[in-house]
């Protein structure tokens, strides 16, 4: 038995699923779902399936008399590493699996797809269809699978709307500040470094005035762009309001900081030089390392990161690093 690789941005993802708020309940919106996936799929078993830290949890469960397994065990630990629909004909025939205990044991797996859930850039897990024979998914199939997930997310998204900014698609500060506490608590509990960065816009004002706000909604929604396309998946960013960003970044370091920001740097140039507009977005910033062995606190971190972008700002030129550690 293979046991499932830990993503790369797990400690994103796990603040993305804490901050959901749905684990360890139930709700009939997602069990009308999987009723539809098992009618459609003629299918014993359809599951909404969370990956927590440890474990896999069920949000909906039908077919199975059991509501969480271990993540060392699940199937979904697996489909979680792709975006694209996992898929086991026959478990006895995959040496990943042909020792699972879910797979010689009850519920005596033969079959899984599952298609993951992404919810603000994170696959959080999935919506599966198990069978006991094996079977084959002809890519209609998966068309419908993925259709039916996508529902899924759309309610999980539901529960999302008061914490997203609804010009960048971005978590608000409500959102932003809740999915990095949450994530510092985790960097924390695995003794891990990371970085807080207080991102404001040079000039911002000034492209407002001369261009209209229509334009300043544009090099808003374009640095958000850029923010995430410089990061990793791991890391996580928000809209604090006006054209002042944070981004929290795992397991970051201040060589780590600055590699980030040379990325920024140089995409922003790029998108500066293509979009041929009379002009350039540019930004200050600030940033704080947050230690593992330090109590931290989001809101006072934020301050802090905040004033050492002004002094950038002021005293030390655009683009030009100030940090601090706490």
């Amino acid at each position: 038995m293979k046991v499932p690789n830990i993503p790369d941005y797990e400690i994103s993802r796990l603040a993305t699923l804490t901050s959901l708020s749905i684990l360890d309940t139930e709700e009939e919106r997602f069990n009308k779902l999987t009723r539809i996936a098992k009618k459609t799929f003629s299918v014993p078993i359809a599951l909404v399936s969370l990956i927590d830290e440890n474990r896999q949890w069920f949000k909906s469960c039908l077919g199975l008399d059991f509501r969480e397994t271990s993540r060392d065990i699940s199937f979904c630990g697996h489909a979680i590493l792709e975006d694209k629909i996992f898929v086991i004909e026959d478990a006895l025939n995959d040496e990943r699996f042909f020792d699972n205990p879910l797979v010689i044991n009850s519920p005596n797996i033969r079959f899984y797809a599952g298609c993951p859930l992404k919810v603000l850039n994170a696959r959080i897990g999935t919506l599966c269809i198990i069978d006991t024979a094996p079977r084959k998914m002809t890519d209609d199939d998966l068309l419908v699978l993925k259709d039916l997930a996508s529902l899924v997310v759309n309610e999980l998204v539901a529960l999302q709307l008061a914490t997203i900014d609804e010009l960048t698609k971005m978590p608000n500060r409500r959102g932003i500040l809740n999915l990095i506490q949450n994530g510092v608590d985790i960097c924390k509990r695995q003794k891990i470094v990371s970085t807080l960065v207080f991102f404001d816009l040079n000039q911002f004002k000034s492209i407002n005035d001369t261009f209209g706000h229509d334009e300043g909604d544009i090099a808003l929604r374009s640095f958000s762009n850029l923010l995430v396309e410089a990061g990793r998946e791991a890391d996580i960013f928000g809209r604090l309001g006006g054209d002042e960003f944070v981004g929290w970044l795992s397991n970051c370091d201040k060589d780590n900081l600055v590699r980030y920001v040379d990325r920024l740097k140089s995409k922003t140039e790029e998108y500066n030089l293509q979009s041929k507009k009379d002009y350039k977005i540019d930004f200050a910033y600030g940033s704080v390392t947050i230690e593992h062995s330090m109590d931290a606190n989001i809101e006072s971190i934020l301050k802090h990161a905040d004033k050492l972008m002004y002094e950038n700002k002021k005293s030390r030129g655009k683009n030009h690093p100030t940090t601090s550690s706490t």
